[in-house]
């Protein structure tokens, strides 16, 4: 009787018992391993890179006439573009499906390499499937340094 009681409070190891936990466990880390990507890629961390400013400055002869340059501002990208002595920024992250729009000089356009969404420099969508326009980020020209985003 006393052994039969023991074998309910401590039942005795065995290597199928051991077996079941092991699998288990494995079954446990794959889930996990599988379920963390899904769950950052749901939820992004709202500062994934870059800087925490609000604005930065970039110098004039970083940006030739005619070009255009990929920044971070808080964590996500701008476009910035100079034309003869105006500078436009842009949020560079297509409305449609979140690819980064590149300049094309010839066109006088944004374009998005993705699906052909285009832009002008004020942001409006000019063809292709965006659905509305890139946000504007404000820029000024401080003596020889372009000033982009609040300040």
């Amino acid at each position: 009787m006393k052994e039969k009681v023991n074998d309910l409070l401590l039942p005795k190891s065995t290597r199928r018992s051991f077996l079941n936990i092991l699998i288990g466990l494995g079954f446990s880390v794959l889930s996990v391993l599988t379920v963390y990507p899904i769950i950052r890629y749901l939820w992004p961390s709202m500062n994934s890179g870059g800087t925490n400013e609000s604005w930065i400055t970039i110098s004039l002869t970083e940006l030739p006439n005619g070009k255009s340059k990929v920044v971070v501002i808080g964590g996500k990208p701008v476009i910035v573009v100079r034309t003869n002595e105006e500078v436009f920024a842009l949020s560079a992250v297509c409305t449609h499906l979140g690819c980064i729009v590149k300049w094309d000089a010839s066109l006088n356009r944004l374009i998005c390499p993705c699906h052909a969404a285009s832009f002008d420099l004020n942001g409006n969508v000019l063809g292709g499937p965006a659905p509305k326009p890139l946000s504007v980020i404000s820029t000024k020209i401080v003596r020889e340094s372009i000033l982009i985003g609040k300040a």
